[in-house]
């Protein structure tokens, strides 16, 4: 069996190449149950959360993420997100490798969000906000500029010295980067605004927005988490990555649509259908896009199954 760590991922999954392996993922071949999800008390009335993400695919792999979010990790400088990937050969059950998860899950993440941006976003996009100074951070500038061309991107944060390092790790890696000030006005300013947080008050306001927008909002992956107010739904042609995850627990689809503020029809698609071509979108130069992700196990397997295969060569 394989182990590969975190160094061995970053190796293994360019963007492009991720991005290109999880758009084909979506097109079909692959099973997703239901994740399990569970609440854990942890102390002092805060919750951890326990995903157990399986899936398997036509052409013989079978994987299983074991992750648990620690909303207070921060404190700890710990990532929010632990997890481990289980790599199977499907037909016979043998252990094929285990895999970094936090590094996987980043990866898969960001591509997924890039993979939307491919069919949604404005193909003019250069300047991208990054809300949010967290370990995706550092990886949705790059996966989106994987498919488009970003010449600048700005990071905001509530704290000014992450952001601050998030923008090195950013120049490192290529991209023109620097830290934003003023987030109301950066997200005028941005073409594609992309947010990471585990914010339970949402950050984006409808009334900062401007036509031609690309929105996509990535954290605020339970009922209780917002990104995005309820004017940005609003004003947004609304997609997301699967209707069952996302509609169902990601606080800015499942909340707006309790209350009635959207409805089940204003979801035109998600990346089952954009990758299939059910949906085609004709975006006209006006419209303001939006695509909330929620995860999901085909993602990870899409990621797991390109790492194992290029590094067996």
């Amino acid at each position: 069996m394989k182990l590969l760590d975190a160094d061995a991922l970053r190796d293994a999954l360019p963007y492009l190449n991720l991005v290109d392996a999880t758009d084909a993922a979506f097109k079909g071949g692959f099973t997703v149950p239901v994740r399990a999800h569970h609440n854990i008390d942890v102390k002092d009335g805060q919750d951890a959360t326990l995903l157990l993400m399986p899936a398997w695919s036509d052409d013989g792999f079978l994987g299983v993420k074991t992750v648990i979010v620690a909303p207070d990790n921060a404190l700890k400088s710990l990532p929010a997100v632990q997890a481990t990937y289980q790599l199977f050969d499907r037909e016979t059950g043998q252990p094929l490798a285990l895999m970094d998860g936090p590094e996987l899950t980043a990866r898969r993440t960001a591509a997924a969000s890039a993979v939307a941006t491919r069919y949604l976003a404005p193909e003019n996009a250069s300047k991208l906000l990054m809300i949010g100074s967290g370990v995706l951070a550092q990886h949705l500038p790059q996966a989106h500029a994987s498919v488009r061309e970003i010449s600048e991107v700005r990071v905001w944060g509530r704290n000014t010295s992450n952001a601050q390092t998030c923008v090195n790790d950013l120049n490192k890696a290529g991209l023109n980067a620097s830290v934003a000030d003023d987030l109301a006005e950066s997200a005028c300013w941005a073409d594609i605004i992309s947010a990471g947080t585990l914010s339970k008050e949402p950050l984006i306001k409808g009334d900062w927005l401007r036509p031609g927008q690309h929105i996509d909002l990535v954290g605020a992956f339970r009922p209780d988490m917002r990104e995005a107010d309820d004017a940005v739904l609003l004003r947004s042609k609304i997609y997301c990555d699967t209707r069952a995850g996302a509609t169902k627990e990601a606080g800015d689809l499942c909340d707006p649509l309790a209350r009635g503020v959207i409805s089940d029809s204003d979801v035109l698609g998600d990346l089952f259908d954009l990758a299939s071509g059910k949906v085609r979108v004709d975006r006209k130069p006006e419209d303001i896009t939006l695509f909330k992700s929620a995860g999901t196990a085909i993602e990870d397997l899409a990621a797991a199954m390109l790492a194992y295969k290029r590094l067996e060569g």
